[in-house]
Parts: structure tokens; sequence; C-alpha cells
């Protein structure tokens, strides 16, 4: 679909939507070319250590199927290829070369610069000044990738003029379906990033190995996430203090979000040589790894951590403990606070996608031998 077409699209689109049209499915004209050309039935699968949020399968030829767990399956074909006429319905077909992406997901722009991707990256859903990684700062300064509008409120014109080639958006756009549909009628094909409902560390960082696959950078993929294993290795092997850690925000309306049991930041804080305090907490509601409580349901199970860790990265950074009690006046009562041991983490903790090792050394660094200066994430209030 060219950008006269998309242009098109976008203002039935808009009119849809403004007039409240219910259940259009879309009858847009498309360029993809169905071909006889068959992909090879027997596929290699390529093996993960740590990730169960998604499979690749690699056929012949260089096409490659993704399979993201709770979501969709994509099929990658490879520049100069054609679109293979045996396709499931429900597969959505990326078409290499993937060099004008829109990047929602800002937890995968590390891992897009960790393998020198950054590049295939046009458009950002973050501004540079909320982007904590150099060269995503860098590359929005020089022009080479433009602020298109965060997830929810995308510049449709601007996908078109740029000629977007794929949304990579996180879990946040199914809560504005619209969009996402809006996106995919324009002839854009959208990819959700799931990697937040990992359940170990190095299972969000191995998304590299996807990213990899987008971008032709699987080689560089491979590499950098053994190092990363090597790193989380090496500090495995921890002694467990058995001091217990709540790690938390406190939302505008007073609730308290912290991590579900099994999430990566647990299982972090457990290799650092800690206890999650919630270690019962489940989700019931959905597959999120944030759970809401209420202040009281919070001060039952955290009053008597050892540790408060003040998540920032969703919130704003504390600068005294006084900004925790004013939050509620109940943190006045927690064990933590009276003994000095809550610290924060900085803002750009989400962004760290490839450096997971780094948290965990951290926590390790507050739980045994507190030293700020040796810390890349992780500050005390005071």
């Amino acid at each position: 679909m060219g950008k006269i077409g998309r242009r098109l699209a976008l203002f039935l689109l808009i009119a849809l939507f403004v007039t409240g049209s219910a259940g259009y499915a879309g009858s847009l004209e498309t360029e993809q070319t169905v071909q006889k050309e068959q992909v090879q039935q027997t596929p290699e699968q390529i093996e993960l250590s740590y990730a169960e949020g998604f499979a690749l399968y690699k056929y012949q030829d260089g096409y490659e199927l993704i399979e993201v767990q709770g979501g969709a399956r994509y099929l990658l074909v490879p520049e100069g290829k054609e679109v293979p006429d045996n396709l499931e319905e429900d597969i959505v077909v990326l078409k290499k070369p993937l060099d004008h992406i829109y990047l929602a997901a800002t937890s995968a722009m590390a891992l897009f610069d960790a393998i020198d991707s950054i590049g295939s990256i046009r458009l950002s859903g973050t501004d540079a000044k909320e982007w904590y990684i150099e060269n995503a700062v860098s590359a929005m300064e020089k022009g080479d990738i433009l602020f298109a509008g965060k997830y929810s409120e995308p510049d449709y014109e601007m996908l078109i003029d740029e000629e977007c080639d794929l949304a990579v958006e996180s879990t946040m756009i199914l809560h504005s379906p619209k969009v996402q549909e809006m996106i995919e009628e324009l002839g854009i094909p959208v990819f959700i990033d799931r990697s937040s409902y990992e359940k170990h560390p190095l299972g969000r960082t191995e998304w590299i190995k996807l990213y990899g696959a987008m971008t032709d950078k699987e080689e560089e993929a491979e590499a950098f996430f053994e190092e990363q294993a090597k790193v989380i290795e090496e500090l495995k092997d921890f002694p467990n203090t058995e001091k217990t850690v709540a790690f938390f925000y406190v939302n505008t309306d007073g609730s308290v979000v912290v991590r579900k049991k099994d999430d990566y930041i647990p299982s972090m804080i457990e290799i650092a040589g800690g206890r999650y305090v919630f270690n019962s907490l489940e989700n019931q509601e959905n597959q999120s790894a944030a759970v809401k409580l209420t202040m009281e349901e919070f001060y039952a199970t955290a009053v008597d951590a050892d540790y408060l860790i003040y998540n920032a990265a969703i919130d704003n950074p504390l600068t005294s403990l006084d900004e925790l009690t004013a939050k509620s006046e109940l943190f006045s009562e927690f064990k933590a606070v009276k003994s000095g041991n809550v610290w924060c983490t900085g803002k750009y903790l989400y962004q760290a996608t490839d450096t997971v090792g780094r948290l965990i050394m951290d926590i390790h660094l507050m739980l045994t031998e507190p030293d700020a200066e040796k810390m890349s994430f992780l500050y005390h209030v005071e």
C-alpha cells in the first residue's frame, strides 16, 4: 500500500471511528502478493534458555516464524523473497528489511542498541528527553529517529510519510485497541512485545534474539545474550541473607503497585541473596506482573520488611524519606523506614533490558555492603 493509499485509508478510518461505525473489518487493498513458493514444513526451533514468552523457528531460504505466547504469529520474509501461499490466516507477514520501525515499547530500545540496530528504528513513541539510552538520544537529536507520538496517540500521518513498516508496541496497546486497529488498517503490522511477562530476568533479555531475527543481527544477539548469561551465572552463588525486600511504587490514587511472585524482579532479589516479601502474591485479574494493593494490604505484608526499594522507573524518584511518608503516614511505621533501609531506583531501570546483572549486583550490595558509589541503579533515601 503506497502513501496515497494509506492516506485514503486513514481518511476513511477516521471517518468510521468518528461516526461510531462498528464491526468494520477492513477491505482495503494491499500490495501483498501471494506466491507459489512454499516454506519448508519441518523448521528448526531456536533454543531459548530462559524466555518463555516466544518461540522462534527457522525455515529454509531464510524464512523465520515467531510465535508470541498469548499473542500472534509473525512470518519474517527475507528481502527479495516472496510471500508463500500456504500461510494460515492469523500469521502476520513482516517483509524485510524492517528499517522504518515505530518503536513504542521502550524496553526494547536497549536490545536494538546492543546489536547495533537502532538504525532500523525511524520513529519513536518516546520523546528524546525521556530516553536514558545515549544512542537513542543521539539519534533523535540528529533527526535519525523522529518522535511520532506516544503509543496511545501516534501521529498516523507521520507513520505514513515515513513509510513505517512495523509498529513495535508494549502490552499497553491492549488498552487502546482502536489505535492498534487504525495502525493495522493502514497496512502497518503491529508486533506486541510481551517481555515484561517473563519470570526470569534473563528471559526478558533473551528477547534480543527475536529482535536480532527481525534485523538480521542474529549472531550479534546470540553473542550478547551469552555474555549476559555469564554475568548472571557468576552472581547466582550469592548466599541468601534471608533479609526481606519489598519492591513497589505508590499510585496517585494512593494504591501501591508491587510485582507478583513469579516476576523477574523477585527473581533478581532471590539471586542477589534476598527474599521477596510478597512471596505468595499472584495476579488473579490478568497476566500482568504488576499487582495493585491498597495501602492497608501493602502495610500488612511489608511493614516488617528489612528493605524497601521504591520503583522510580514508573513514578518520580524519591529525594527524602519525608517524600515517602507524605504518600502515606503509615510508612513511618515501617521497619525499613525506621532503620534507614529505604532505597530507590533510577528512571533508567525499565529501559535497561540489556544489563540485568547490574541491578542484581546493586541489590546484593544493598543487602551486604551498602555503597551507593558502586551501584548503577539504586541509591539510598535518607
